[in-house]
């Protein structure tokens, strides 16, 4: 094991420890999230469902010596749903909550700065991702996207925590206005609670155990910002229990500044 990392934070929601520094594509009313194109969309699944399959695997695989419990609860599902994750790993979370979907589609809400790379933010966009707009007016085609999605009983992903903070073991507090989706359609959701677990002869070596949960469905007899927030409370304490099964501690986050611990 390495020598234990510090990290130092401020503010639970709006930090940000991804290391990333990508100028952010403006995502407006004229950004495509259905594609007409024939060809575009056989490439997209091809891309999503196909071709990057077995680099998932062999990643998460090798990397992560990954291991997922109660991923039977989602073959259950037939229908569209939701998926709730927290957000630990900079590249990884793009598709750890995918293989365990496998074979329907994911598809993942991500900031504009995922979409931003020339090139390779097409790439991104063929996996699955769904930048959030930045105006009212790609607002409107951004919900009509996720509409679509699940109308084709389809998976969308949510990280509700919004920003990367890498190997964290607790969950950080959230807001409820992500859970405005499954809410304003009446669909399932479930949670993904990553763990960092310890293993090997010496409990030297770090692998992800990830734990799923649900299907959560929005309260019945209640109004839309009730059912919102009820929602969120189950999906947060469920993952909020679970994320005590983490037993090895990679990075330790301390909130202050450095100068002052």
């Amino acid at each position: 094991m390495k020598e234990q990392q510090i990290i130092y934070y401020q503010d639970e929601l709006n930090d940000e420890f991804s290391g990333a520094e990508i100028t952010p594509r403006v995502i407006d009313e004229n950004y495509v999230y259905i594609h007409k194109n024939p060809l575009w969309n056989f490439c997209s699944i091809f891309v999503q469902n196909v071709l990057s399959m077995p680099i998932k695997v062999l990643y998460a695989k090798l990397k992560f010596k990954i291991r997922y419990v109660g991923k039977e609860k989602l073959k259950a599902c037939k229908g569209g749903y939701f998926v709730y994750v927290n957000h630990t790993q900079p590249f990884a979370d793009t598709f750890i909550p995918s293989l365990p979907i496998y074979p329907k589609r994911n598809f993942f809400i991500v900031n504009p700065e995922n979409v931003s790379i020339p090139y390779i933010g097409h790439l991104v966009e063929m996996l699955g991702a769904l930048p959030i707009p930045c105006d009212m007016g790609g607002m409107k085609h951004f919900v009509k996207a996720i509409e679509d999605r699940i109308e084709k009983n389809y998976s969308i992903t949510i990280y509700p925590e919004a920003h990367i903070w890498p190997y964290y073991i607790g969950i950080r507090p959230f807001k409820d206005v992500s859970f405005q989706y499954p809410v304003k359609l009446n669909k399932p959701v479930f949670s993904m609670t990553n763990t960092y677990q310890a293993y090997g002869k010496h409990k030297d070596k770090v692998r992800i155990v990830t734990y799923i949960d649900g299907p959560f469905y929005p309260p019945e007899n209640k109004g839309r910002k009730e059912k919102q927030k009820q929602l969120r409370n189950q999906v947060y304490e469920r993952m909020v229990e679970r994320s005590k099964n983490s037993n090895i501690e990679c990075i330790k986050y301390v909130k202050g500044s450095k100068e002052k611990v």
